[in-house]
């Protein structure tokens, strides 16, 4: 019966995550070249916009998680997740006709539903897919790889689309969004008719038990990697407009950055397979602080380089950091924490703080673009990441001896 829940399980999640990134890619990939060319907004406009996502993400993000937690194996909030996702081609048409009307009216609304749909929401499924892979017993990573195909394909039809009409990519979302639909009905797991833990068990967690991770050293130590680590979502934002830029023609530019960004992902699908075998060698801090500093490089390189194939370079080694860096905070929790707060851990220790950071750094980086250039911007952002990965060696736990019992919130700091 084991196995027979590992092989469904195992499948449904890795297809619900390719669906859900299908997606994502479809409606959001291009966003800030649609923003530019189609809306006509500028980088500092399209900053504040990034800005408001970040917030509505931070406050999904904290009450996804903690009902997460709450719900254990429940898809109660996957089935509200859902239904963004099947709305998210209208959502856009009517973003893109809000910013015309008015820009901040238009900026939070984007802003929201961006933020509550698919940066929020990712969270949910990912912390939702490795509480299942802890259960049945497969590895989160490997599931996890099926989103980042699901991400590289939708990307290599989006530029193309985008050239014929930007509003096939919001039609292609919506579809995907039904399917997902569809794979969600079908997906059950041991212990989803009832709010268990993931050892079995009924969950009783509470408020209180949440916010003890705040008394934490060692939480706040997580917190402080994820700060420096978390500003490759920053300098993802706007990168779409310094590519395309590199090309003759705007078209052509939005076409390569497709491509690329295909392959990136192919990549990263790639290293999903292969972190699990990385991260159980070296260990979950050496895996966080080794995608940490690979993030480092590939900022401070994009702002040494010139031309379009040494930047696409770069760009391509966030297929080694992201797997590494994905695979190896869940493990780095799942050690040093309550396995009960997996969601709880990776929503907000992670995704919450990452949204924190993007809510600062966003408006500061359309500003920075606009005044001294993507490559100067790069380089301070690259800078600001080795240093916090470097700190973090020293406030980082190593991973406990298999011999030791795991840590919860009631053990010693």
């Amino acid at each position: 019966m084991m196995k027979e829940h590992h092989s469904s399980s195992y499948l449904l999640l890795s297809a619900l995550l390719f669906f859900f990134f299908v997606t994502w890619s479809s409606s959001g990939s291009l966003l800030s070249i649609w923003l530019h060319q189609e809306v006509g907004l500028q980088p500092g406009d399209t900053g504040i916009i990034f800005s408001v996502l970040s917030v509505s993400a931070l406050f999904a993000q904290i009450c996804y998680g903690f009902i997460q937690d709450k719900l254990g194996l429940r898809k109660h909030l996957l089935w509200y997740i859902t239904v963004l996702l099947i709305l998210s081609g209208p959502a856009y048409l009517l973003f893109g006709y809000l910013l015309k009307i008015n820009i901040l009216i238009g900026s939070l609304f984007g802003g929201l539903y961006i933020g509550l749909t698919f940066n929020g929401g990712i969270g949910v499924l990912e912390s939702y897919t490795e509480r299942v892979a802890r259960q049945t017993h497969f590895e989160f990573g490997k599931a996890r790889m099926w989103g980042s195909l699901g991400w590289a394909v939708a990307t290599f039809f989006a530029g193309l689309l985008f050239n014929i009409n930007p509003q096939l990519n919001f039609a292609v979302a919506s579809c995907s969004g039904l399917v997902f639909f569809f794979l969600l009905v079908r997906l059950s797991v041991p212990g989803d008719t009832q709010a268990l833990s993931t050892e079995g068990e009924k969950s009783n967690i509470k408020l209180e038990d949440a916010l003890r991770l705040l008394t934490l050293p060692r939480f706040w130590a997580l917190v402080f990697f994820v700060v420096g680590t978390c500003i490759y979502s920053v300098y993802d934002q706007q990168f779409p407009v310094y590519f395309s830029s590199q090309f003759p023609t705007l078209q052509e530019g939005n076409a390569m950055y497709g491509y690329l960004n295909s392959f990136q992902v192919f990549l990263e699908a790639a290293g999903m397979f292969c972190a699990p075998w990385l991260v159980n060698r070296i260990g979950a801090k050496n895996g966080l602080i080794f995608a940490g500093m690979i993030m480092a490089l590939r900022m401070v390189s994009s702002g040494l380089v010139e031309g379009p194939l040494l930047i696409s370079i770069t760009k391509l080694l966030h297929g080694v950091e992201l797997p590494v860096l994905l695979v190896s905070i869940f493990k780095y929790n799942s050690a040093n924490f309550d396995k009960r707060l997996s969601s709880t851990l990776y929503l907000v220790g992670f995704a919450c703080t990452s949204s924190v950071i993007a809510t600062v750094l966003s408006p500061l980086a359309g500003y920075s673009y606009e005044k001294y250039g993507f490559a100067e911007s790069y380089l301070f952002m690259g800078a600001l990441v080795f240093c916090t990965t470097f700190i973090s060696i020293f406030l980082l736990r190593a991973s406990k001896p298999a011999s030791e019992p795991l840590l919860t919130q009631s053990s010693a700091v």
